[in-house]
């Protein structure tokens, strides 16, 4: 569902998918406000490369219809031909033989905090899908959910796994089949290190850092030596930041936060082994 960022248009659905969702209305976020944009770090100006992409996508409420209508067209026809894949596999018998991941790269701020397409550690541009068919699964595994934190240098290490081949000891990541051929065990990650690079220039796309947990999320936007910290339990949008905040509890948090951050930011720029 890539966008053609030099097309006017966007997203292009074939002519076939057209009469999709055409009578449906899609739901504006609830982040997708002035407030929000406001409330962004001061860097963030017109001249932000997501801000420039909001405004050819969303920056009205026919615009965003439009668009996400043609996106979720475009996810349709994704899904289909993962149809036409998985429908090949059964005429072939090989569909209880195949490991299948379904995943993708990045996730997409649909007019959320003011922004379209992604860079930045908020939820919408780093969650993505993932979906797995695995024949060793037992039954009462599929179809469940789960909401582990997995991440894509996990994929190596899985598909090798899956293949019987070794895992080499330098490679990041975790096996994710322990999550469901093991359901019981408890030592799974508890957060993870994000980061993504300046692109052109930092007005353009500043790089950005952070340190994921379920509970607390904290960015640190290193071109401006700028951090921020968020609640994600109580503001799951991430709009209020708690980086000046006087509450004791939220000042703890941020100690922690910031110190597990640059440790691990330390492991994963070493050439320790790290398994996390």
């Amino acid at each position: 569902t890539h966008a053609k960022d030099s097309d006017i248009r966007q997203y292009m659905p074939q002519e076939s998918s057209m009469e999709w969702y055409k009578d449906d209305t899609i739901p504006v976020p609830p982040t997708a406000t002035q407030e929000a944009w406001e409330k962004m770090p001061y860097f963030f100006t017109n001249e932000n490369e997501g801000r420039t992409r909001w405004g050819v996508r969303y920056s009205n409420y026919t615009l965003h219809q439009t668009m996400m209508k043609n996106y979720y067209r475009m996810a349709t026809e994704v899904d289909a031909a993962c149809g036409a894949i998985l429908e090949e596999l059964r005429r072939q018998d090989a569909l209880n033989n195949t490991v299948i991941i379904f995943t993708t790269d990045n996730g997409n701020f649909h007019s959320e905090h003011g922004l379209a397409d992604k860079w930045y550690p908020h939820q919408e541009s780093i969650r993505v899908p993932l979906i797995i068919h695995d024949p060793r699964m037992a039954d009462s595994v599929k179809g469940t959910t789960n909401d582990e934190f997995t991440l894509n240098i996990d994929l190596a290490p899985t598909i090798l796994r899956a293949a019987g081949i070794p895992v080499p000891d330098k490679m990041h990541g975790r096996d994710m089949s322990e999550l469901y051929l093991s359901p019981d065990r408890t030592d799974w990650r508890k957060e993870f290190f994000y980061e993504h690079p300046v692109i052109n220039t930092k007005r353009y796309v500043p790089a950005s850092e952070a340190l994921v947990r379920k509970d607390y999320k904290y960015m640190y936007w290193p071109d401006y030596k700028y951090e921020q910290l968020f609640d994600l339990k109580k503001d799951p949008g991430e709009i209020d930041d708690l980086f000046q905040s006087t509450n004791p509890e939220h000042k703890k948090q941020l100690d922690y936060m910031r110190e597990r951050f640059n440790e691990l930011k330390h492991l994963v720029k070493s050439d320790e082994v790290v398994t996390l």
